[in-house]
């Protein structure tokens, strides 16, 4: 930029992109100066190199713009775990349900885990019945991206929001009516 170039002739663009045409590098900078504008490398390994006349400081705010909105339209999607036993009671199972529920709702994807301990990994159906109903309660919610799978002494299966029945953005607004205005009336009325 301006004084680092070190090119004897640079091909100059004008800021509406313009062909000036091959200056001199001292004829380059003048001309920016005149302008109230930077000279600005744009293809250094171009013969002559190819210079833009620019404001560089409005450039980079307005680079520094688009990256913050590109950044804000992404969404991050978080895994979030939720442990069980084998042998689970009905109102824990209905507990872990509900927060998957939650989650999905929010959008975030759900591990289910289910870990075995002693003499219950020699019966891994009965996990796998447990991971199939937390899939069918969640059905109209959740599909299934990675089915139950043993790891070790754990099974594991991932849900993740399903977006074709009404998942996160779809949100059905319901709308309330507006409130009358109220009428003022004197006293003696």
């Amino acid at each position: 930029m301006n004084g680092y170039i070190r090119a004897p002739e640079v091909r100059v663009v004008a800021p509406d992109g313009e062909q000036i045409g091959v200056k001199k590098l001292a004829e380059a900078l003048w001309l920016a100066e005149q302008l109230e504008l930077d000279l600005v490398e744009v293809a250094p390994n171009a013969k002559p190199p190819v210079c833009r006349l620019m404001d560089y400081g409005k450039y980079k705010y307005e680079q520094s713009v688009r990256d913050r909105e590109t950044r804000k339209k992404q969404t991050r999607t978080t895994v979030k775990e939720l442990r069980m036993k084998v042998r689970i009671g009905d109102h824990d199972f209905d507990i872990n349900r509900r927060k998957a529920q939650d989650f999905l709702g929010d959008g975030d994807k759900v591990k289910v885990t289910i870990r075995f301990r002693g003499r219950e990994q020699e019966r891994p159906e009965y996990g796998r019945q447990l991971l199939d109903r937390m899939a069918e309660q969640l059905e109209g919610i959740a599909v299934i991206e990675q089915s139950p799978m043993m790891e070790g002494r754990n099974m594991t299966m991932v849900l993740a929001p399903d977006r074709r029945h009404g998942g996160p953005g779809r949100e059905e607004r319901q709308e309330t009516p507006e409130p009358e205005p109220a009428v003022e009336t004197e006293a003696g009325e």
